[in-house]
């Protein structure tokens, strides 16, 4: 389990384009590390369009914002088109990155059990270390929050 003040663990994956990006690309940059569930549902459309709407402003901040799923290259190349996404997704299909944050968990619904992502973001500081992290994130409300803690 990652902690604030931790040093966030190295990433490289492939964003919607296929350009790899990694965490030492945000090196000297804040970076709103976040992850979803899956590309094109209620929730993780709704968080995503709060970040797009509010870029800007997280940009106002000193920070980046970076969107992280299971989901395919060509899946995510089809949600930014959709809804007009602003920043890049990376696409996650072995878990690894998810994994190494801790945020690939047993999750249960309607009685069965199964492994997924845990909604949960990371504020990563200039210099790679964890500055905050917002466990089980609820969607409403999740981008002030985020504002309120890059205020900070």
């Amino acid at each position: 389990m990652l902690n604030t003040g931790d040093r966030a663990p190295a990433f490289s994956a492939p964003d919607q384009d296929g350009t790899t990006r990694t965490l030492a690309d945000y090196r000297g940059r804040r970076l709103v590390l976040y992850f979803y569930p899956k590309d094109m549902t209620e929730g993780c459309t709704a968080e995503a369009c709060s970040f797009r709407d509010n870029l800007n402003r997280i940009a106002g901040h000193g920070a980046e914002v970076l969107g992280v799923s299971p989901d395919s290259v060509a899946r995510h190349r089809k949600f930014i088109t959709k809804e007009s996404l602003n920043f890049p997704l990376l696409s996650d299909p072995d878990h690894a990155i998810a994994e190494a944050y801790g945020v690939w968990t047993e999750k249960s619904m309607y009685g069965r059990t199964y492994m997924g992502v845990e909604r949960t973001t990371f504020i990563i500081d200039e210099k790679g270390r964890i500055a905050t992290i917002f466990h089980k994130v609820k969607v409403k409300g999740h981008v002030d929050e985020v504002l309120n803690a890059l205020a900070d």
